[in-house]
């Protein structure tokens, strides 16, 4: 396993995290959710991705348990706070700072830790002042109950904002989480280089591309049993890649993987870390070796004829937008 730091600061996080959207508390049961976690432990993963929402709150419970006993000097936690919560009253939500005040407390019980390594606003909040955002940030790091914040799914606009405020209040966004794969690529015109300049590094999400990226779906062919694709709490977020075209496209991508002697999971995690804006891919896992295969990404090396021919496999189904960035935050306060 690698390090990498996160952004400007003197935090080094494993160049593959864990995390456990859509599996803790949802997919798969508390015992196989322990095993995950235990593999990804003993591979050298040391960052840790959850948040309140996942699984309304579960998620963090489980991941907590499964991580008891273990020195907490020794992992990064990171979680997150914006989508509704717990009884989902009108301030329940959002990136207020009574919202963001009391679920930072929510989290630490769950998590059964004093402290997380970094806290992330989950959208940006259009309905609350940036200033009160930011601010609420940097009383949680005072109060110790954070050591760094970020931010996911943030435009260029937003995060020069932001960083500005935070820069002020003399605790400066770290990180920014957003969407990132071979197939979904729409950080790339704007979102890096902004936060290239601005001192923020990438914790980037589904590098497989919920699954797709691992070569598992073939295109005109029924679902395999058992599959995110199959599963009702996570099949809705693959309806966009589980196109017949996306997926002769990524067949292309095997010789690739062949040549290299990779698995096409691990292709696919490895081709995220050749962005030097990126210090870790989440992955997921509903199996123990699901967590051994993706560690394998780490240190590997595409050489540019590759990563040229990656490019041309996909070039009609990648998406580069940088506008889906910005509809990814709700205009109207979620309830």
């Amino acid at each position: 396993m690698r390090y990498r730091h996160l952004g400007r600061s003197g935090l080094k996080i494993s160049e593959i995290a864990y995390g456990n959207w859509l599996t803790h508390g949802a997919q798969v049961d508390d015992a196989a959710a322990g095993a995950c976690v235990r593999a990804a432990l003993d591979a050298g993963i040391t960052t840790f991705d959850t948040a309140d929402v996942y699984a309304d709150g579960a998620a963090e419970t489980v991941l907590g348990t499964a991580l008891a006993g273990q020195r907490r000097e020794s992992l990064e936690l990171c979680t997150k706070v914006f989508y509704p919560t717990g009884p989902k009253g009108p301030n329940d939500t959002g990136l207020s700072r009574k919202h963001i005040r009391e679920s930072i407390d929510a989290s630490l019980r769950r998590l059964r830790t004093d402290y997380v390594d970094l806290y992330q606003a989950h959208r940006y909040d259009h309905t609350t002042p940036l200033e009160e955002t930011m601010g609420a940030f940097a009383d949680v790091v005072r109060a110790g109950k954070a050591l760094y914040v970020g931010v996911s799914e943030w435009t260029a606009d937003q995060l020069q904002a932001g960083q500005a405020l935070a820069r002020q209040m003399g605790v400066p966004l770290v990180s920014n989480q957003p969407e990132y794969s071979m197939l979904f690529r729409v950080i790339e015109a704007e979102v890096v280089p902004a936060s290239r300049d601005l001192g923020l590094s990438q914790i980037v999400f589904s590098p497989l591309a919920q699954g797709v990226l691992s070569g598992k779906y073939a295109p005109g062919a029924p679902r395999p049993a058992g599959s995110r694709a199959t599963d009702p709490t996570g099949g809705g977020f693959m309806s966009r890649v589980l196109d017949d075209k996306v997926l002769t496209a990524v067949a292309r991508l095997r010789p690739v993987a062949d040549e290299l002697g990779l698995t096409m999971a691990q292709l696919a995690v490895a081709w995220v870390l050749a962005n030097d804006n990126v210090a870790a891919a989440i992955v997921g896992a509903s199996r123990p070796e699901q967590v051994a295969e993706n560690v394998a990404a780490s240190g590997v090396e595409i050489p540019p004829e590759l990563m040229t021919r990656i490019d041309a496999a996909l070039s009609e189904v990648v998406v580069t937008d940088p506008a889906v960035t910005a509809r990814r935050s709700p205009a109207q306060r979620l309830a």
